[in-house]
């Protein structure tokens, strides 16, 4: 019957049953052995007393430092799929929305991030970008393109979507989500040319958000990786979508 018992309930309710059991049967043994129940009801009595602060303990303190290093774990493996949308998407997706950029030279200017940049440059490169409002010309054959290599990589962004991970990371989700909502404008239309203004319009508009986000996306994990992964930031200083004579040769 009491195994019948244990196998209805979930491991941590049958840990613990047993652990309840044990909490009463070693008691009993202890007044078996030693007939002092005075002694036992004392400490007994005394451990009860400590209770509330053992709970405060494990609940604040032990809680809060496993909690802790579930989200750093959580974080890295964020990163790790940062890293792998901006190889795969996200820096071939700034060059070529940069390409329709009115003021290039001075988004050059403003993210010629190297390998001296600190937590300064990054954040003023950041107010920068969050603030932008860059003038995109219409160039309908860059569009084509832009719109054939978002297709293209549809596939590989919704699949990071379906990250669990992600719900943790709210502005890499919002990127996502303009990246997707800019490749269904574009394939809802049959051709780019002979647009309407209002509608030339809309579609920089999407353009810019997810340009923004992908600016604003891609500096922070410039920064992660100056901190933390100097190696990789070395490949992907020289991998700059800005920079106009991308080299990943190291000449010295």
């Amino acid at each position: 019957m009491f195994k019948k018992l244990l196998s209805n309930l979930s491991w941590k309710q049958s840990v613990a049953l047993v652990t309840a059991g044990f909490a009463l049967a070693l008691p009993l043994v202890h007044m078996l052995i030693f007939r002092d129940g005075y002694n036992l009801g004392f400490y007994w009595a005394l451990d009860l007393c400590f209770v509330p602060v053992q709970v405060l303990v494990v609940t604040l303190i032990v809680e809060n430092v496993l909690g802790e290093r579930e989200r750093a774990a959580k974080f890295h493996k964020l990163n790790m799929v940062i890293g792998a949308f901006f190889s795969e998407v996200g820096g071939e997706a700034i060059r070529r929305i940069n390409e329709f950029c009115g003021d290039l030279d001075e988004a050059r200017a403003r993210f010629a991030v190297d390998m001296h940049w600190g937590h300064e440059q990054y954040q003023e490169a950041l107010a920068f970008a969050r603030g932008n409002s860059c003038r995109l010309d219409h160039d309908e054959t860059r569009m084509e393109e832009l719109k054939l290599f978002l297709l293209e990589k549809r596939q590989f962004v919704l699949g990071l979507l379906q990250n669990p991970n992600l719900l943790e990371h709210d502005s890499f989700t919002d990127l996502l989500w303009a990246l997707c909502h800019l490749t269904e404008e574009l394939a809802a239309r049959p051709g780019l040319e002979g647009l309407p203004p209002a509608d030339v319009e809309h579609l920089k508009g999407d353009m810019r958000r997810a340009f923004n986000l992908l600016v604003v996306q891609w500096l922070a994990y410039m920064e992660h990786l100056k901190r933390s992964y100097p190696y990789i930031y070395s490949l992907q200083v020289r991998q700059n979508p800005f920079k106009q004579d991308r080299n990943v040769v190291v000449q010295g």
